[in-house]
């Protein structure tokens, strides 16, 4: 029987301090891979906006990060071949490529008491609570790009078609960004549905959409794909990264890419995950999943509509924010609607308002921004931070409106 190959992330030393200066990373890399073997390496920049990655077998693909910040490369080898590069002297680290999910459950059409039909337009339940419409006078998140870091968009949804403007695949054999399982779409609306007449209405009804799509129509993925979409996302020039997704465990490198895309002024904002149900009793004080647990993600939790943390919403000590998590309406695939709950559905209402934010203060940091949307919260916990809510429930009006500078607050994680 065939050896099997594995699914690899390797991290390479900074050019300037790696033995074989004048040597390419890949070029390392394919000198340890048997000829016939060597994989048709991708990156971001091969990937253009609207573009899809080629229909290629898993094994014939690898992704090269080409960043001197995060010189990464992920590939399918052989023991042998992983051997060899791990006592290369220009190699950090090689690490087990981890599945991530979406975090959220599965695609639900759901009536709420007392929600309006989407037949007419409608402000979803939680995109009022976090009070939206009230910044709409000051921003509506036009000129703010938000990468949407999942399951790819329906970018023909009469909801999302106005504000999409482009996207790549990263999952094989999924040649577009198109969603074929619905949590990316269901995101995508509660960021930035447009106002039509019709349906929905995001938070932050004017910022621009991007697909990245990392997820395959199983809502499963390789954390390899969502270190290439975050490069793709770094590359492109996003304002905003939202990712609803993650895992129990994560390799170093994703905290590099995300220390990466910081440091280059995006502001990335992840679920906390829905890791409470599945605790011991007592629980786990820290549940927060990957890569929401980084100190330079934002950790959003998730509320009801009475203000109150959800039971599935994780908690601990690197929950920064709090948003509607439960039931939340939404677009769904095919020009649809649909009900879903999770922390997946918490973290694009703070994606939306970071863009209205953001929109508002044209000139600000990341950093800015982050201490907008903390300083201007609705306490809802203790005062100050708590592991439930972070430091409170996102207020959109409230961080539109707030002058710059805000006062600095301590983003919480690892």
């Amino acid at each position: 029987m065939a050896e099997q190959r594995k699914s690899v992330i390797i991290t390479f030393k900074p050019k300037d301090k790696r033995p074989d200066k004048k040597k390419d990373k890949l070029e390392i890399v394919r000198a340890a891979i048997a000829e016939e073997a060597v994989p048709h390496f991708l990156d971001a920049t091969s990937l253009t906006i609207g573009a899809g990655r080629p229909v290629l077998d898993d094994e014939t693909v690898g992704y090269d990060v080409n960043q001197y910040e995060a010189p990464i490369v992920s590939a399918r080898l052989l023991e042998g071949e992983i051997d060899a590069l791990r006592k290369n002297g220009n190699v950090a680290r090689i690490e087990d490529d981890a599945p991530c999910y979406v975090i959220g459950n599965a695609l639900q059409h759901l009536q709420i008491e007392n929600q309006p039909s989407v037949t007419a337009e409608t402000i979803p339940v939680g995109v009022a609570q976090i009070f939206a419409p009230a910044a709409w006078g000051n921003s509506q998140g036009k000129g703010i790009r938000v990468g949407v870091v999942d399951t790819g968009i329906d970018f023909n949804h009469p909801d999302l078609r106005p504000n999409y403007s482009g996207g790549a695949s990263f999952v094989p054999g999924a040649p577009t960004p198109m969603d074929d399982q619905g949590h990316g779409t269901h995101c995508a609306g509660t960021i930035a549905a447009a106002i039509n007449g019709a349906g929905v209405v995001g938070v932050a009804p004017q910022a621009s959409l991007y697909a990245a799509k990392v997820l395959d129509r199983n809502g499963s993925g390789q954390f390899s794909w969502v270190i290439a979409g975050i490069d793709w996302c770094i590359q492109n020039k996003m304002h905003i990264i939202s990712m609803s997704l993650g895992g129990s465990a994560a390799p170093t490198a994703l905290q590099t890419i995300c220390n990466l895309a910081w440091t280059r002024g995006l502001l990335i904002v992840a679920a906390a995950g829905n890791a409470q149900d599945l605790q011991p009793v007592p629980p786990d004080p820290s549940n927060v999943g990957f890569p929401g647990k980084y100190k330079n993600v934002i950790a959003v939790s998730a509320i009801d509509s009475g203000n109150a943390i959800t039971s599935f919403s994780s908690r601990g000590p690197e929950v920064d924010l709090c948003a509607p998590g439960l039931n939340v309406l939404s677009t769904a695939p095919g020009g649809g609607y649909a009900t879903m709950s999770g922390t997946s559905m918490a973290c694009p209402h703070v994606a939306g308002a970071a863009a209205l934010a953001w929109g508002a203060h044209r000139f600000a940091t990341n950093e800015q921004v982050w201490n907008l949307l903390a300083s201007t919260v609705d306490n809802l916990g203790i005062p100050g931070w708590d592991p439930l809510y972070g430091y409170g429930r996102v207020n959109a009006n409230a961080a539109s409106g707030a002058l710059v500078p805000p006062p600095t607050v301590l983003k919480r994680g690892i």
